[in-house]
């Protein structure tokens, strides 16, 4: 079995709300780096309070296939692409 390792890269932000957005714009752009980067699987915490994670994206299964890349907060149906807000 082939060992997997995780990289942890702290990056600062002053609040949750900015901290997702960076957090899903790093996941994104990575992504299309390297096919090794699992976007679901991003959460950002609190320097302080490192145990308890916030989601960055949704993440659940699309009946199409693939996964729903909205906020987890999202209300709109599930979708693989972004919602910009004006």
């Amino acid at each position: 079995m082939t060992e997997r390792w995780v990289i942890h890269l702290p990056v600062t932000a002053p609040d949750l709300f900015r901290a997702r957005i960076f957090a899903r714009t790093a996941a994104r752009v990575l992504a299309r780096l390297s096919a090794h980067v699992e976007p679901g699987g991003v959460t950002v915490s609190a320097e302080d309070q490192q145990c308890v994670r916030h989601w960055v994206f949704c993440d659940q299964r699309l009946p199409a296939g693939g996964r729903c890349t909205l906020p987890p907060d999202h209300t709109a149906p599930c979708s693989r692409r972004a919602l910009f807000r004006r």
